[in-house]
């Protein structure tokens, strides 16, 4: 077998192994994909000044996030039905994690719950919520978090409807997979899949069934999920799950200026650059585009960290370069469960810490803490902006 050398080794094997719906599900994104698309690209557009004759033996990438040491500055994205890439998926990426010395997040759309995770690793994890319109089951989720020990809570703020995915809505995606003709055939191309499959008992949502009322079966866990998910979530919301989380806080999903500044004076601890992995809205800019704007409004007064696109350790020097304080993966880190299991995480994060490594020290840096916008050639690229037409020009032009 040939040697994992890249996450696109990963990506590969994790596609012969993982029926057609769940790696759909993971490695794509909304309408065009135009978004999902950019995220990975514009880290190829970012070119690196190389130095030579510096004295670049000794080098750290240890870092801290959320004033907690880690081996590197990463930690594991929150990404929903990792247990169905592989089985059991979200416990082998939290032990995988938790050896390496980098935060594993659990997303509330997991497979393995709460109390899996905690059960199965031990140190402190991070929770993913997201705001349902079932206030008193969010609530339930807080303390559940709270109880297993969770030392940062999640909150996602961009998905308060769920963008269009074609290929998750041409697949039937669900959890566990309807048995439809289609389903069959491709199931029938995984058998590995599936033999490894029976030995789990973890096949739906950990985190919602058994735990939400009148949610005991297939449809009417769709039917609740598809109904739940809470347009009316604002900034005042924010504050709500702030009085009843007090631990540290992130807030995900951050691509504009104005929601930084909104975000800062929440008193959360961190945000995330994120446009979802290109999965919400389509026709959004990189996520890298938006950091360096971002990370120059707020980045002294709250931690900045940034996702999407991310496949590679040079891409995460680039992230820190353009202002990240810390960097998260998802897609990485999943196509090492789907392609190995606890194994494939490992791979995945040794791939990145060497990759990071090996351009620190050819830029000339020995240490992350010490990376910035002078590692980058040619300045800092920029999102374009968005240029509206006067209100009055288009009223004339509608007359005309």
């Amino acid at each position: 077998m040939a040697p994992i050398l890249t996450i696109e080794d990963l990506r590969e094997r994790h596609r012969r192994f993982t029926p057609t719906m769940f790696y759909d599900y993971a490695d794509s994104g909304s309408y065009t994909e135009g978004t999902y698309r950019e995220n990975e690209t514009a880290f190829a557009a970012i070119k690196l000044r190389q130095r030579v004759a510096r004295n670049i033996d000794r080098r750290a990438l240890s870092s801290t996030i959320l004033g907690e040491p880690t081996a590197l500055p990463v930690y594991l994205a929150p990404v929903g039905m990792v247990g169905m890439q592989h089985p059991d998926g979200e416990l082998h990426a939290a032990r995988a994690a938790e050896k390496f010395g980098v935060p594993f997040t659990l997303s509330t759309m997991s497979i393995a719950s709460i109390e899996d995770v905690a059960a199965a690793t031990d140190k402190p994890f991070y929770f993913q919520l997201y705001v349902m319109r079932d206030r008193g089951f969010v609530e339930e989720l807080i303390g559940r978090a709270r109880a297993a020990g969770c030392s940062a809570l999640v909150l996602t703020l961009d998905l308060q409807i769920l963008g269009q995915r074609h290929k998750d809505l041409r697949n039937g995606l669900s959890a566990p997979p309807k048995m439809t003709p289609q389903v069959v055939a491709d199931l029938m191309r995984h058998p590995r899949w599936c033999l490894a499959m029976l030995g789990t008992k973890r096949r739906t949502f950990g985190n919602i069934v058994g735990h939400v009322k009148g949610i005991d079966d297939m449809s009417s866990l769709t039917e609740w999920t598809h109904r739940q998910f809470d347009p009316t979530l604002d900034w005042s919301s924010v504050d709500w799950i702030k009085s009843k989380w007090d631990g540290k806080l992130i807030l995900k999903g951050i691509g504009d200026v104005e929601d930084a500044r909104i975000a800062v004076e929440t008193g959360a601890d961190a945000i995330t650059v994120s446009n979802h992995g290109g999965r919400q809205l389509d026709g959004a800019p990189a996520s890298i585009h938006m950091l360096p704007e971002i990370a120059e409004a707020v980045g002294d007064r709250i931690e900045v960290h940034m996702d999407g696109g991310i496949r590679s350790g040079q891409d995460v020097m680039k992230a820190l370069a353009l202002g990240a304080h810390a960097t998260s993966i998802g897609r990485a880190y999943v196509h090492g469960v789907g392609a190995m299991g606890e194994a494939g995480v490992t791979r995945a994060l040794e791939i990145i810490a060497r990759e990071l490594d090996i351009t620190m020290a050819l830029a000339g840096e020995t240490d992350v803490a010490n990376v910035g916008t002078h590692n980058v050639w040619g300045g800092v690229p920029r999102a374009a902006p968005i240029v509206e037409e006067p209100r009055e020009r288009e009223l004339v032009a509608v007359g005309a």
